[in-house]
């Protein structure tokens, strides 16, 4: 890197839609990702099985999304995010968003960074835990719109930050303030519920390191919560006829509920903002499951978002990445 030219700070995220009408071609992007789907026929049939499964779970999703206003408010994070890092880096830092399934697309985000004039870049992905079904699948997309429309880019990559302590501090000072909603009385027996975006089995199967990856992050936040508190891990987000990651997190709920726990506080942990699956999945689905189990509390500690601590900790990513080149 050459501290005198501008440096693009790229972070790599899901997306969502941005209206109702949207949400059938962004699953039809979702879908026709083989770093997410493989098909056992291969590529051939691919974009076929996309525009059916898009077609046939569109109306469900479209629903989802407006109980939580319509669209994703990921893009709005994301940008306060990418801002808010590049703010702390300095003034020769400049902010760039590539979405893996809806805009702005990687290949809108290299052109601009071409037309812009940036010659360097430092890639960070906002998955903090590795699978080649996320962060994987983004960087190859990426490298993909480089090829094509900037190959002169010269770039870095942050790959995974599952163990980062200044990550692992904002987390559990979002567990923190989650644990604040309980009465001081029962606060101590209150359990820690961590839920993470499930994955087929067959990815862990094949060394996928990404249950690692959750696990040391849930052990490090722990770890600074202290260990009186009880705690599980549980998988969400799971659908169609393969097997999944497991416990699921409502079959966790059921649980914790049969045990006659006081109060349960849900902390998604391998998401970094809100977006369906904390305020659709987790604040409505969930919550209403809970009640039905009899669940006398269920809370959900705040998502990091822009809270000050998760930006700076990020900064500090950077930066401590980039004197490694």
């Amino acid at each position: 890197m050459t501290p005198d030219q501008p440096l693009g700070l790229v972070v790599l995220n899901m997306g969502g839609p941005d209206s109702l009408k949207a949400v059938r071609p962004f699953l039809y992007q979702l879908f026709s990702d083989r770093d997410l789907i493989q098909l056992p026929a291969g590529a051939l049939l691919q974009k076929p099985f996309a525009a059916m499964i898009s077609l046939l779970r569109a109306p469900k999703v479209r629903l989802n999304y407006a109980q939580i206003g319509g669209k994703s408010p990921q893009l709005i994070w994301t940008t306060r995010q990418v801002e808010g890092i590049a703010r702390e880096l300095g003034t020769h830092v400049r902010p760039y968003i590539a979405m893996r399934y809806w805009a702005p697309r990687a290949d809108e985000t290299v052109k601009r960074m071409k037309a812009d004039g940036i010659e360097q870049a430092v890639v960070l992905s906002l998955y903090p835990h590795y699978t080649g079904a996320t962060t994987g699948s983004s960087l190859n997309d990426f490298a993909r719109a480089v090829r094509k429309h900037h190959p002169d880019l010269q770039y870095t990559i942050i790959r995974e930050w599952y163990d980062w302590p200044g990550y692992l501090d904002a987390l559990a000072n979002r567990v923190r303030e989650g644990l604040e909603k309980f009465h001081e009385m029962v606060r101590d027996e209150v359990t820690i519920l961590f839920s993470a975006h499930a994955l087929p089995q067959k990815f862990i199967d094949r060394g996928d390191p990404y249950l690692e990856h959750v696990q040391a992050t849930v052990k490090g936040v722990m770890a600074r919560i202290g260990e009186h508190q009880s705690w599980t891990l549980a998988f969400q987000s799971r659908s169609g006829p393969v097997q999944w990651m497991e416990p699921d997190t409502v079959d966790e709920i059921d649980r914790l509920a049969s045990e006659k726990v006081p109060g349960v506080l849900i902390v998604p942990v391998s998401f970094v903002s809100d977006h369906i699956e904390t305020l659709q999945e987790i604040d409505f689905e969930y919550r209403m499951h809970a009640e039905k189990v009899g669940l006398p509390r269920f809370e959900r500690a705040p998502s990091l978002n822009d809270h000050a601590d998760f930006i700076e900790a990020l900064a500090n990513l950077v930066r401590e990445h980039l004197e490694e080149q």
